[in-house]
């Protein structure tokens, strides 16, 4: 694929773009303590967001319940910190060990049965619905945890620039946005250099030549599956810090941008190739439209057609950019 025609690069370009055309607009959007700052923790969030679900579209599979993943995640750490006192590190651990347990029971019923994906992981999400609201009710007002753990707000409140060493401090941004550089490079370095990584797209790309070839297709379903949850429980987490609460709802906007993110990247939906560079750029991407068009002061109704609207478009001069780029190609 020739440089003009990789999905990356026309993310990057309209990203520049549509950043330029909201400042001009709004130049409050440059603002840092307003926009910029929270504008870094929400892609934080939406990128691990969206790393969740690129790991089961290796495979070619759905996580209908990435969302509800990360509800249950946070609802065990809220627990933990709230009653038991634990730790920030304790509870983040406690949390994305239930998501991972969540994302393997999925991947074991999928590959054990040979049901869909989308079918299996749709009835996990209507089944976690009902649990949430049952588990909030019975450990706290139906709502949130009240306690949280030390460092917490820091998280939410502080960047590296109130960090002073002498006269030097650091820059304006987020603390949450070196824990989403972990969970980005270590998906990079899974799918890149792993050979895990490598089994899993093989059998994304063809199951049965991959079984034909010695790989272990089902423990490999199962582990895609699992790193879905455990993405989606650290997910959960981010957004908790984001918000300074543990609450029910949390999750209950991941579905869609699960897979925009991915999607608008390069990462295929029928399996065998991601892309996660393209999925940071495409949560990205989203992101900034939804800040602009928010600062413009768009209604909601308005906010959901308009960046509708934005993101078909993006999605058609992707086609287009592929379009053109196998055309030329068979010509040569």
């Amino acid at each position: 694929m020739p440089l003009w025609a990789n999905p990356r690069l026309g993310l990057l370009i309209l990203l520049v773009a549509l950043i330029a055309l909201f400042t001009a607009l709004r130049p409050a959007f440059m603002d840092v303590t307003l926009t910029l700052v929270p504008l870094q923790s929400d892609v934080s969030v939406y990128a691990v967001v969206g790393l969740a679900q690129l790991a089961v579209l290796s495979l070619g599979h759905m996580n209908m319940a990435v969302g509800r993943m990360a509800a249950m995640s946070a609802f065990a750490m809220g627990l933990a910190y709230d009653r038991l006192g634990v730790s920030l590190v304790t509870g983040l651990l406690i949390g994305l060990l239930v998501g991972t347990l969540l994302g393997a029971l999925a991947g074991l019923v999928i590959s054990r049965t040979g049901v869909n994906s989308f079918v299996v992981t749709l009835a996990m999400d209507f089944a976690l619905v009902g649990l949430i609201t049952i588990l909030y009710t019975r450990f706290t007002d139906g709502v949130a945890f009240g306690g949280l753990p030390a460092g917490m707000d820091a998280l939410r409140n502080d960047t590296f620039a109130d960090y002073c060493t002498g006269d030097v401090c650091g820059p304006e941004i987020s603390l949450v946005v070196p824990l989403a550089l972990v969970a980005v490079l270590a998906v990079g370095v899974l799918f890149r250099f792993s050979r895990l990584g490598r089994e899993i797209l093989m059998t994304g790309a063809n199951g049965r030549a991959a079984e034909l070839s010695g790989i272990p297709v089902r423990s490999r379903v199962v582990q895609a599956h699992a790193l879905s949850g455990l993405l989606a429980g650290f997910a959960g987490f981010l957004l908790a810090a984001n918000n300074g609460a543990f609450s029910a709802s949390i999750g209950d906007a991941f579905l869609l941008p699960s897979f925009l993110g991915p999607v608008l990247g390069g990462t295929l939906l029928a399996g065998g190739a991601v892309s996660v560079l393209g999925t940071v750029l495409g949560a990205g991407l989203t992101q900034v439209i939804y800040k602009g068009l928010n600062l413009l002061q768009f209604q909601l109704d308005q906010l959901n057609l308009y960046i509708g609207l934005v993101l078909l478009a993006a999605l058609s001069l992707d086609r287009v950019r592929h379009v053109v780029a196998d055309r030329k190609g068979a010509r040569v």
